[in-house]
Order: C-alpha cells, then sequence, then structure tokens
C-alpha cells in the first residue's frame, strides 16, 4: 500500500502550504481572521484532501476527494490573487506560487482521471 506522503501530488501540495504559510506571515495583523486565516486553511485543505483521499477504499470516494482539492486550489489560486491586489504581497512573491499552483492544478486533474477510470 502507497504512503501518501510518496505520491507527488501530495509533496508538492504540502509545500505549496508551507509557502503560503511563510507568504502569509508578511499579511497585515488585522487580517489574521480574515484573508490569512481563509488562504491557509484552503492551501491545507489540497494535501488535506489527499491524503484522507487516498486511504479510501473505492475509487469514486478517492476521486471525491480529488475534486475537493481542486477546488481548494482554486480558492487558494484567487487568494494569492486577492492579495496581491490589496497590496498584501508583491508580484515578485506571489508570481512563483501561481506557477506552483498550476502545475498542481494539472497535475491534480490528471490523477483524478486516471483513479476514476478505473
Amino acid at each position: 500500500m502507497q504512503r501518501f506522503q510518496n505520491l507527488e501530488v501530495w509533496q508538492r501540495g504540502h509545500k505549496l502550504t508551507l509557502e503560503v504559510y511563510r507568504l502569509s506571515r508578511g499579511f497585515p495583523a488585522d487580517e489574521r481572521f480574515g484573508l490569512t486565516s481563509q488562504i491557509r486553511r484552503s492551501v491545507s485543505s489540497v494535501p488535506t484532501n489527499i491524503a484522507e483521499g487516498s486511504k479510501r477504499a473505492k475509487p469514486n470516494d478517492y476521486a471525491r476527494f480529488l475534486n475537493i482539492a481542486e477546488s481548494s486550489l482554486a480558492e487558494t489560486e484567487y487568494q494569492r490573487m486577492l492579495a496581491t491586489d490589496l497590496g498584501f504581497a508583491t508580484e515578485e512573491e506571489t508570481g512563483p506560487l501561481l506557477a506552483d499552483v498550476t502545475l498542481l492544478a494539472k497535475k491534480l486533474y490528471s490523477l483524478r482521471r486516471r483513479v476514476e477510470g478505473s
């Protein structure tokens, strides 16, 4: 049985989570319960759902959790954009996150399609 930590999508999701946590430390203090909390919850939901879904017995259940991870990733992408537009972070700081999000989205989609086909 494969451990979720060995899945590339989980590894990328975990790395992205760490990057977002580091970035959001610089957000304004009055956003602690606002955008800071929201972006941290959405990004950490990505590897969390990958891990939980990987332990489901039925492929359809696993695919559902992968889809939730995809949705959380889209939410994180928007919140990254919002943080930049509000001036909480620069494009230079958030640009690499966008590249990571885009690649992870493609890999999650591909994995979900494979799981759905099994």
